[in-house]
């Protein structure tokens, strides 16, 4: 049913049923009501393109990626963000525009996306510290939101984090209490500012505790299986090797986890590992009982709110930026367990 089929139901022009829909002041809530009402009954939906005329705007937000990081689309953690935002565009009746671009064109490509008007707003993926992508987009006007903080930046903005932080001084309090000092952190590229966040939260927590910090038991990279094994590896292979685990994600851990069994310790029994759990559609972590002790939070949930107060940013500019910090809850599993006492040899038995 077009908006003309619509109008011609209830015997009001397509002017007041077009305003009604958009929710235009000047038409008495009644009719409105009316309006709406009508809506549902024949499953009209609004013509995106003619709404987005109507309204001035695109009807569509951006995600930039580039080239450099293009394989963040096949990252779950990425799709699992991209699924729960496209939740919300979906409800509010905005389209995604994924761009991958060449890495020395992403600015150019915000000022050609602002300057045609393609698109209301952006979502800025994976932050830097003094990341410059966010006053480039506050000097040319264009609305975004950013998953995750830049540290450094000291004018407002709007963003959706966790508190990694606080989750990784938590999970290695968590460790420490079990009795663990040699305690391993597998991170993530430190130039990012979860990753900072986290060797914070490491950091502090052994600091608290008079532990000393050993950065040779520090590894940070692409947080890929393959790194979290062969750090694991090389940390095993020293004199005084780690008896625990902090990761910084589920897919890193699986790694350590290789590492560990390859070895012939068992998990949790002679080897500690606690990780960082995005609660990903495709990478569950176990059933009733977690496999890995992790500290949890929801990325497609954070999709979906950072998708909201995006489009509350693009819907009233005037208003200050939005932001939200979700703390992330520690779910033991069966990954950890006490400090393992070493087996004294037969001579000091007797």
């Amino acid at each position: 049913m077009n908006l003309k089929e619509l109008s011609t139901i209830l015997g009001l022009s397509q002017t007041t049923v077009s305003r009604a829909l958009n929710g235009y002041p000047e038409v008495n809530e009644a009719t409105r009501q009316r309006v709406l009402v009508a809506a549902t009954q024949h499953n009209y939906r609004p013509n995106t393109r003619a709404k987005g005329l109507a309204t001035g705007r695109a009807l569509a937000i951006g995600h930039v990626i580039p080239m450099a990081t293009k394989h963040e689309m096949v990252n779950p953690i990425f799709a699992d963000f991209i699924a729960g935002a496209g939740e919300t565009y979906a409800r509010n009746g905005y389209d995604m525009v994924i761009s991958v671009v060449d890495d020395g064109d992403e600015a150019q490509v915000y000022r050609n996306l602002k300057a045609r008007g393609t698109i209301d707003g952006v979502i800025l993926h994976g932050p830097r510290m003094n990341d410059p992508r966010i006053p480039l987009l506050d000097e040319i006007g264009l609305p975004y939101g950013v998953h995750g903080r830049a540290s450094g930046i000291n004018t407002p903005y709007c963003w959706l984090d966790v508190n990694n932080r606080s989750a990784f001084r938590r999970a290695t309090d968590f460790l420490l209490d079990l009795g663990h000092r040699r305690i391993a952190l597998v991170n993530g590229l430190e130039f990012m500012d979860f990753a900072h966040r986290r060797r914070g939260g490491y950091e502090d927590a052994l600091r608290a505790r008079g532990v000393p910090i050993d950065t040779a038991l520090m590894r940070s990279d692409e947080m890929t299986e393959v790194f979290g094994y062969r750090s694991a590896v090389e940390m095993m292979a020293r004199p005084e090797p780690p008896t625990a685990y902090l990761v910084a994600s589920m897919i890193c851990a699986l790694g350590v986890r290789r590492a560990i069994e390859e070895a012939g310790h068992v998990l949790g029994r002679d080897i500690s590992v606690v990780t960082h759990d995005d609660m990903l559609s495709y990478l569950q972590n176990g059933g009733d009982v977690p496999i890995f002790t992790a500290t949890r939070s929801s990325v497609r949930e954070a999709g979906r709110l950072l998708a909201e107060l995006l489009l509350d940013r693009i819907s009233d500019t005037t208003a200050p930026p939005g932001h939200i910090l979700l703390e992330a809850e520690l779910m033991v599993g069966r990954s950890t367990g006490p400090l393992a006492t070493p087996a004294l040899p037969n001579s000091a038995k007797d």
